[in-house]
């Protein structure tokens, strides 16, 4: 039996709609917006609402399932590889491309060697012109 002095644990698992969504963003590349995702998860769930699936995004993120990517617009982006990786923000298109090098942790290192800070992770963003865009740009 609970007491009201107990702290009552976040929802873990596993629904249909978290499924889906997940499943949505582990099938693209394109770092999508909720929007986008609430669009994909409506053909399965036609009753899914815009509210689920901002909900879910943000367990899937707090659970470590997804990454919520931030450029400092007002929409966030979704990546469903949560494994530590680089982007890349084309200026022209706004497209947001994974960045296929190694991720440098000794970066982490170095900061704590320089300034004596606790690092627990790092990201790096990448823009410019992706090669679609330089092409057009060129024609």
């Amino acid at each position: 039996m609970a007491t009201g002095s107990q702290k009552k644990q976040p929802r873990r698992r596993s629904t249909r709609q978290r499924r889906a969504i997940l499943n949505v963003l582990r099938q693209t590349k394109s770092h999508p917006t909720a929007d986008w995702v609430y669009e994909q998860v409506k053909q399965e769930i036609p009753n899914i609402s815009l509210g689920t699936v901002y909900r879910n995004l943000k367990l899937l993120r707090d659970l470590g399932e997804i990454m919520e990517i931030s450029f400092g617009s007002a929409q966030s982006h979704f990546d469903g590889n949560p494994n530590p990786h680089y982007h890349f923000h084309c200026l022209d298109c706004n497209r947001i491309l994974d960045v296929d090098i190694p991720v440098r942790h000794e970066l982490e290192q170095e900061v704590r060697d320089h300034h004596g800070w606790e690092v627990h992770r790092h990201r790096v963003e990448f823009y410019g012109r992706c090669d679609k865009c330089s092409r057009q740009r060129e024609e």
